[in-house]
């Protein structure tokens, strides 16, 4: 890597920190770009040569965050030699992978870091909504790959139903336990989360 590749990178990495940072800190996403980039220690033009807008970061934010689901069906996959790519196999694959992430706690952390859901606002729901969107289209690039007989757009078909899916069944939680984490929260998680893979198991 160069060095203008370099530190466009760090660059990068720094406003995303930074925009982390600022929503943990109990900022709720509405934080200005020169909050921003006073905080990653570059400049606003910096902050616009790579994201389009302040949504465009938090968005990014959000997504890394979610990301974790990649990355726990990756740990699922690994364990095993690629599969035959059937929709069964594939199907069995990311629904463990569900199964297996802290979903419920990813997604308080989303619901903190866009300040809720209202009703007079469409902001947080459009970069919630985005979000999977995002995670989505990476989950079945990541299905196709360790899938070489499933067809790609089988691939996406099956990750945008359950994905969907597990944004459908969020705003219903959400809606139950305002981003509980506690126990109770996460048995009805699961509830939901059950309910959800049946459903799409068995279709319409």
């Amino acid at each position: 890597m160069d060095r203008r590749a370099a530190l466009k990178a760090r660059h990068h990495r720094a406003i995303l920190d930074a925009a982390k940072e600022l929503i943990t800190e109990g900022e709720a996403a509405r934080f200005s770009v020169d909050q921003l980039a006073e905080r990653a220690d570059v400049s606003r033009r910096t902050i616009f040569n790579h994201f389009s807008s302040i949504d465009d970061v938090v968005t990014s934010v959000c997504s890394e965050v979610l990301g974790v689901v990649i990355e726990q069906f990756r740990d699922v996959v690994t364990t095993d030699p690629a599969g035959p790519g059937t929709r069964e196999a594939a199907f069995a694959t990311l629904t463990e992978a569900l199964r297996a992430t802290d979903v419920p706690g990813l997604i308080a952390f989303l619901w903190r870091a866009l300040g809720g859901f209202d009703k007079g606002d469409p902001r947080p729901r459009q970069i919630f909504q985005a979000t999977f969107s995002r995670t989505s289209t990476e989950l079945a690039r990541e299905l196709a790959v360790r899938n070489a007989g499933l067809d790609p757009l089988e691939a996406e078909l099956l990750v945008s139903s359950l994905m969907h899916g597990t944004e459908v069944i969020a705003e219903h939680w959400l809606a139950l336990t305002g981003a509980a984490t506690d126990e109770p929260a996460r048995e009805l998680w699961r509830g939901l989360l059950d309910r959800l893979i049946s459903s799409v198991r068995q279709g319409y």
